[in-house]
């Protein structure tokens, strides 16, 4: 692959790499008759040129890992394809890395760039991973210890309207016509690959996704890159280690590679493996036979010593000494004095009285510091509780000085939640979303809390937040986590909810914790029945609607009795009495989103249905909503299961050891409930109030009544009985009225659903 064009800060990475790297006065970094550059760039031991040799035939690098080839002897390269831009000693290589780009007007597929080098990690602190395009999104794989880990963005268009994304012509990436997702750490053999939405309208103009990894600072985004990114490769920062083995088990084995006068560094949380680094007071290249090499301390400006000529060099450090005639150790701080005391006093003394002095002036200066440190902090709390609507909250709250003492949001003080939090020690992290990190905490009054420290807030939505937090706080339902105040000395305003103690949905259902306790369906259409309460709750019995936004597992909390309760407000908003639908940017989470808010952008209650039909399949199979681990038609659980309900097989998916005479029919029923929740179109999908409704009649109707009284089989028959051509778009109009055999018990229902506690 040619390189069309080469993106200026390229040059700059090799160069800075070089200069950090060798400087000319530095000891040989490679093996005697090896070549030690390629063009301008130098080549330190372990890695060698792979065509070249020493005079003994060894070879010019460690092993087959560090070999590089240089063509025409002035392009480095790693590999057969990959161009090597610079290699620092310190342990990281910058590489020229290839974009995977996809157009829907071409009959090629995404080329898909891979390294494979066990022992090479890419740079979470040096690299973003970016997808440039419309209806695109890109995904960067890793195997790591034979599991496979994925990150990746996703950017939209909005109908390909080019005055969206041209506003967004910053250089930039926002989300429109570019994303750009931080890189977890240890992510090794890499591929990276680009994808288009299916179905999505071609455009002449925008038609094609690219995805790639470059070095921060490295791209600089264009509208015009939408449809042509001029670029087939960007700077790429890798880390380099020896071998993937810690420094304890590498000290042990035969192949150790830290030689003489060196030292074992086990990497940081970015890195794999071991390398090897000079001891201290010595210099040179810890890889070659001989070692690191004794530092001439005297003979450079860096030791401590009086004056030059009062240094003795030894082996790996120095000593000082004072002349004939002087006492004291000739250091800087200590000096040399004259023997006779006489002299002595005539220079220690105005010494120790100027010394006072200072002293004095430094700690006087030091209380003022700190006096205007303290007055910069308390303007900068006022500045923060102004910019983030306190006054506004105030007012709201004082507006209701009547209610109930338990319905007023309090504004809590920074120092309290600090205090709360030991300082939001991160020992006390329980949770961290794409919206922020939470943390337990225990306030004054022994009440333990959950504090929610958000990432970013739009200050232009500021009146819009502090309604929904008057809003929210106001929420009493036992199955919706209390919104107990907030703190708005922040910079970002920190939320403090009530703490539940159990963990998540998705910790029941999918890990280990949930395998152990074999969670009952008894227990499963409870959690359903009360999460559809809570949210039938939000959506028409609170004073304001409010749509949750990002319905899932996570976000279900479980107390001590596994009795539910919805959380994370994070994306939620508040619809207008007289509004049905908001327009907004597309949020939610891979698996649970609706399809029809991803196309339009029109954020309803029904997309809140959308996903927590989601968690109802979730609860029937116990598998994950979305999972590159599985087959690729497999990958979406929602539409898997309604695949597998098309064709009849609805019991090949529910989970292992749930299923027996006594509750089948009833998981009949909640997969009919879970494929209505599914529809496409959300008209067609039924309210959270009637599909609360139908849950709770479930728990309060005993099996007999289900199998004698159910008149309304005729859907369950299409999908669960029917023949092949049946189909799970086929479950009629969901504005009819339907009667799953509890009409005497919906008024029972309905007043439950619509009461708070």
């Amino acid at each position: 692959m040619k390189l069309k064009a080469l993106h200026p800060l390229i040059n700059f990475a090799a160069l800075v790499l070089l200069v950090e790297a060798v400087a000319s006065d530095h000891p040989q970094q490679v093996l005697p008759g090896c070549n030690s550059t390629c063009g301008d760039i130098q080549i330190p031991y372990p890695f060698g040129i792979g065509n070249s040799t020493t005079q003994d035939n060894t070879p010019c690098y460690m092993d087959s890992k560090f070999e590089v080839t240089c063509e025409s002897n002035s392009e480095l390269k790693y590999g057969t394809s990959i161009r090597v831009l610079g290699i620092n000693p310190e342990g990281q290589m910058v590489l020229s890395f290839f974009v995977s780009s996809l157009c829907s007007n071409s009959n090629e597929t995404a080329n898909q760039p891979f390294l494979t080098v066990p022992s090479f990690t890419i740079s979470s602190t040096e690299n973003k991973f970016i997808t440039v395009g419309c209806d695109g999104y890109g995904y960067l794989n890793s195997n790591y210890e034979g599991a496979t880990y994925s990150t990746g963005c996703l950017t939209r268009c909005y109908e390909y309207d080019p005055k969206m994304v041209i506003g967004n012509n910053t250089g930039k990436c926002t989300g429109l016509g570019c994303c750009q997702v931080d890189i977890p750490p240890h992510m090794k053999n890499i591929t990276i690959e680009a994808f288009r939405f299916p179905n999505s309208t071609p455009s002449e103009k925008y038609n094609c996704s690219y995805s790639f990894i470059a070095k921060q600072g490295s791209y600089n985004f264009s509208v015009d890159h939408i449809n042509h990114l001029p670029y087939e490769t960007f700077p790429m920062v890798v880390n380099w280690a020896v071998t993937s083995e810690s420094c304890q088990k590498a000290q042990t084995s035969a192949n150790y590679a830290c030689k003489n006068n060196s030292e074992c560094v086990d990497m940081d949380l970015d890195y794999d493996g071991y390398r090897c680094n000079c001891s201290e007071g010595f210099e040179g290249n810890p890889y070659l036979p001989g070692g690191c090499s004794d530092i001439d301390e005297c003979a450079t400006e860096y030791h401590g010593c009086k004056r030059k000529a009062n240094c003795n060099n030894t082996f790996g450090n120095y000593t000082c000494f004072c002349p004939e005639g002087q006492i004291g150790d000739g250091t800087e701080e200590g000096g040399c004095q004259l023997e006779h005391n006489e002299n002595a006093n005539r220079i220690v003394l105005p010494t120790v009285l100027g010394a006072g002095a200072v002293f004095i002036v430094l700690f006087v200066m030091i209380i003022f510091y700190l006096i205007n440190q303290k007055r910069k902090l308390t303007k900068l709390k006022e500045k923060f509780y102004k910019q983030n609507g306190g006054s506004i909250l105030e007012q709201k709250l004082s507006q209701r000085q009547d209610s109930s003492s338990s319905q007023i949001a309090h504004i809590f003080k920074e120092n309290e939640l600090k205090k709360a939090t030991n300082n939001f020690d991160e020992s006390l992290i329980i949770g961290r979303g794409g919206y922020g990190t939470v943390f337990k905490g225990e306030l004054e009054d022994n009440i333990i809390v959950a504090i929610k420290k958000s990432k970013t807030i739009d200050e232009s939505q500021i009146e819009q937040f502090i309604n929904e937090v008057d809003v929210v706080s106001q929420i009493n339902h036992r199955n919706v986590v209390k919104l107990l105040g907030c703190c708005l000395e922040t910079e970002v305003p920190l939320l403090v909810y009530e703490f539940v103690s159990n963990g998540t949905l998705s910790d029941f259902i999918h890990t280990e914790i949930g395998k152990v306790n074999n969670v009952s369906w008894k227990t499963r259409l409870k959690i359903a029945a009360e999460v559809a309460g809570a949210l039938s709750y939000l959506h028409s019995a609170a004073s304001i609607p409010i749509i949750h936004r990002d319905v899932k597992s996570d976000n279900i909390l479980l107390d001590g009795t596994n009795t539910a309760k919805v959380s994370d407000f994070g994306a939620s908003r508040l619809v207008p009495l007289d509004q049905m639908e908001v327009a907004t940017m597309v949020q939610g989470t891979i698996g649970y989103l609706d399809p029809e808010y991803m196309q339009t952008s029109q954020l309803t209650e029904k997309s809140d249905v959308y996903s927590f039909g989601v968690v109802l399949v979730e609860l029937l199979t116990g598998e994950k909503p979305f999972s590159f681990g599985r087959a690729e038609d497999r990958r979406s659980l929602a539409m898997h299961f309604l695949s597998c309900l098309k064709k009849n097989n609805v019991f090949e998916v529910i989970q292992d050891g749930m299923l027996n005479e006594e509750n089948e029919q009833q998981i009949k029923e909640v997969a009919v409930l879970a494929a209505k929740c599914l529809r496409l179109r959300g008209e067609e999908r039924p309210s959270m109030k009637e599909v609360a409704m139908e849950l709770e009649g479930m728990r309060l109707m005993d099996k007999q009544s289900w199998i004698n009284e159910d008149v309304n089989v005729e859907e369950s028959h299409y999908l669960l009985h029917g023949s092949s051509s049946s189909s799970i778009y086929e479950l009629g109009d969901s504005s009819k009225q339907e009667d799953y055999g509890y009409d005497s018990l919906k008024d029972h229902v309905l007043i439950a659903l619509d009461d708070g506690r």
